[in-house]
Order: C-alpha cells, then sequence, then structure tokens
C-alpha cells in the first residue's frame, strides 16, 4: 500500500513521471479568451497555485473553479482544464459537462475513473496520473502537469524549474525533514490549539494547502488569512493571549506587506503568542513544491503525535455515501 509517508519519501518520482509522459497540446493562450481550472481538495489546490505563480506571466485572465459551476463568461473561447485524480469527483465531472455545452476546449487530467473515459470518448487532450494513490498526496503529479501546460500556454518554459526541484529535493531530502521536524516541536506543546496561517498573495495557495492537510492527515482547524487585507479587518481580533498557532508564510517581493508581518509578529508576541515566521526570499517552482513539502511532512508528524490515522477519512466517506444516496432518492423520485 501507497502511504502518506511513502509518498512524501518518493516525492519526485511524481514530477519524473510528469516530465516523461508530458506531451504538447499545441495550444497557446492567444487563441483563447480565458482559462478556466476546475478541480477539488488535493486536485484543485493545484490550480490556486498555478494561478498564482502564473499571475504576471499569463495574457489572459485565468479562474480557478472549486464548485459545480462554470462562470457565466465561460464560452468557446474558454479553455477548461479539469483535475480529478480519482476522475469520479462529482463537482468535476458537472463542469465537465457543462464545458461541453457552452463549447469550450476542455483539457483532462485524471489517474482514471468517468473523467478520464468521458477524455477518451471525446478524443480530448488527456494527462494520465499514475494510480494507487492517496488524491491528496498526488500533488506533484496534478501541479507539475499544470506549470507544463500553462507554461505552453504563456511561452513559458517551465521544464528547467521542474528539473531543478528534483535536483534539488534529492540533494536536501535530509535537511527538508530536519526542517519539518523542526516546526513539529516548535508547535509540539500547543498542538491541539487551531492554525491559522497569515500568508502575502503569493503563498497564499500553499498556506491553504497546509491547512487542508492539517485538516485531512492531522484532523486539526486551520485557517488561511491574507495580507494585506486582513490588515483591514482580522487583525482587530488578534488582542490577548490566544489559543491559535500562528504560522506566517510570505516572499520578501512587496516591502509594504513585509512590514505589515513584522508589525503583527511583534504585536503578538508581546502577548505571548506562538508564531513561526516562515520567510521565503522568492517565489519560484523550487520554493512553492518546497514549502508544500516541509509542511506535508509537519502534518504527518502532528498525526503521529494525535495518535491519528492519516489514511482514514471516516467523515469524508461518510458525506459521499450520502449524497450517493441522495441521487438515489432524487431519482426515484422523478420515475414517480
Amino acid at each position: 500500500m501507497i502511504t502518506h509517508h511513502s509518498s512524501l519519501n518518493d516525492f519526485t518520482s511524481q514530477i519524473k513521471f510528469v516530465l516523461n509522459t508530458y506531451h504538447n497540446h499545441s495550444l497557446k493562450a492567444s487563441n483563447f479568451s480565458n482559462i478556466v481550472i476546475g478541480g477539488l481538495g488535493g486536485s484543485g489546490i493545484g490550480a490556486q497555485i498555478t494561478k498564482a505563480w502564473f499571475f504576471d506571466k499569463m495574457p489572459i485572465p485565468v479562474e480557478t473553479i472549486s464548485d459545480y459551476n462554470l462562470p457565466g463568461f465561460a464560452d468557446s473561447k474558454t479553455l477548461v482544464i479539469l483535475n480529478s485524480y480519482s476522475g469520479n469527483t462529482e463537482e468535476t465531472l458537472n463542469l465537465f459537462s457543462e464545458a461541453k455545452e457552452k463549447g469550450c476546449n476542455i483539457v483532462c487530467i485524471a489517474a482514471g475513473g468517468k473523467l478520464a473515459e468521458l477524455a477518451k470518448e471525446n478524443n480530448l487532450t488527456f494527462y494520465q496520473l499514475e494510480g494507487g494513490f492517496q488524491p491528496r498526496m498526488t500533488i506533484g503529479y496534478g501541479l507539475s502537469f499544470l506549470f507544463l501546460i500553462l507554461g505552453e500556454l504563456a511561452d513559458v518554459d517551465t521544464r528547467p524549474e521542474l528539473e531543478e526541484v528534483i535536483e534539488k529535493f534529492e540533494e536536501m531530502h535530509d535537511y527538508q525533514i530536519d526542517s519539518a521536524q523542526s516546526i513539529f516541536r516548535y508547535f509540539k506543546s500547543s498542538f491541539k490549539n487551531k492554525f491559522v496561517v497569515v500568508a502575502d498573495k503569493h503563498f497564499a495557495p500553499v498556506a491553504v494547502r497546509f491547512c487542508q492537510q492539517l485538516n485531512e492527515n492531522s484532523k486539526l482547524e486551520g485557517f488561511v488569512n491574507v495580507l494585506p487585507e486582513a490588515n483591514h479587518n482580522v487583525i482587530e481580533s488578534y488582542y490577548g493571549k490566544l489559543n491559535t498557532n500562528f504560522v506566517f508564510l510570505y516572499t520578501d517581493l512587496n516591502p509594504r506587506v513585509h512590514a505589515r508581518f513584522d508589525f503583527i509578529t511583534s504585536h503578538l508576541e508581546l502577548e505571548n503568542n506562538k508564531v513561526l515566521n516562515l520567510l521565503v526570499p522568492e517565489f519560484t517552482i523550487f520554493s512553492i513544491f518546497d514549502m508544500i513539502y516541509r509542511l506535508d511532512w509537519v502534518t504527518l508528524f502532528l498525526a503521529d503525535e494525535h495518535g491519528y490515522d492519516p489514511m482514514k477519512i471516516e467523515n469524508i466517506i461518510e458525506l459521499k455515501d450520502y449524497l450517493t444516496n441522495l441521487e438515489i432518492i432524487d431519482e426515484s423520485d422523478e420515475d414517480e
């Protein structure tokens, strides 16, 4: 069985697989008015991360959807990229149906399931993922494919940076694990508190990824606030000693935003709040994967401390069963 720990220990194999199997789609951003990337959970967060990295590189708007419906502007000039590891995510399948109805150009990424079947039936551009993983542990696949797909659209060659990720990960593996253990130890005495990750716009999607992994792997609450916006509201809840583990995740790209992190750090630490600053000097494909990787390990160390099995997601399975039964009831009602 492929566990969360084994997935991370062999993480670079996902990127290698993508580099070895990627095929050109021969599409250009100039052929479209906009791009919509759809996906949920572990398959959806890659869309947000890729959008953030291409913020100043893509010449047309990019929208991400983690829901059932496409935006009203989607039409025949829209490129829809759908990512579902299982290929059976109901929201993503509904996006496929709408995209087909609207005449959108569609690209699909999946390990199998209905989405893979639909892509092949409709002769669409399709990128096959390896099977056998927990979906949330396959971000190396989905994110790498998205970097290459959008890179080709924008005439930005992301392959060298992905190759650099593999090289640096293999050099830095022990250091990355030690770093993750240090973060875990910092919060070990307060690990039952909720986590609030305060991020800048660059690393906000990585912060969301961390909170998703805290939720699923560690069974802990995790929330994201983004600066500068959160300085106009959330900061007014930062009085006194809070039952919160604060993680500040940000770049050094905007001095004004950096100053805001400095102020909040001082403000919270004066009241003995637990604040961990993760300042990342550069916003690169490597730094994105590096922070994802370290923080994923942190969530597994926290799960071990809790005594939780990150492979078990009983509430999610119960919800899916509930929704499946609702679908059966709806169909029987229509027959009557």
